[in-house]
């Protein structure tokens, strides 16, 4: 079972940046895919990026050329750069983990979220 603990969420006014910790518990190196997502109100969960364990990155196409991720395997961490933010990038932004078990099944951890209030 992997915990993931995330950090730096916060109120920031439109135009401003922030950037988004998680740390997980155990080694990412044992860990495929990690990423971001994030749910505003009345709205499913989303899928904002997620970086694969060679680096490969996936973006929205919301937030391309706005936010980077970034995951180092040494600090179990990956980390959400988020630059150029808009009103409608407010949300409860959650860390997930997806490890690759056998075949087709994977097991994904969620962290407890972090809010995301971008003011205009």
């Amino acid at each position: 079972q992997v915990q993931l603990v995330e950090s730096g969420g916060g109120l920031v006014q439109a135009g401003g940046s922030l950037r988004l910790s998680c740390a997980a518990s155990e080694s990412t190196l044992s860990i495929n895919h990690m990423g971001w997502y994030r749910q505003a109100p009345g709205k499913q969960r989303e899928l904002v990026a997620t970086i694969s364990s060679g680096g490969i990155t996936n973006y929205a196409d919301s937030v391309k050329g706005r936010f980077a991720i970034s995951r180092d395997n040494a600090k179990n961490t990956v980390d959400l750069q988020m630059n150029r933010l808009k009103p409608e990038d407010t949300a409860v932004y959650y860390c997930n983990a997806r490890r690759h078990v056998r075949l087709t099944v994977w097991d994904d951890y969620w962290g407890q979220g972090t809010q995301v209030t971008v003011s205009s």
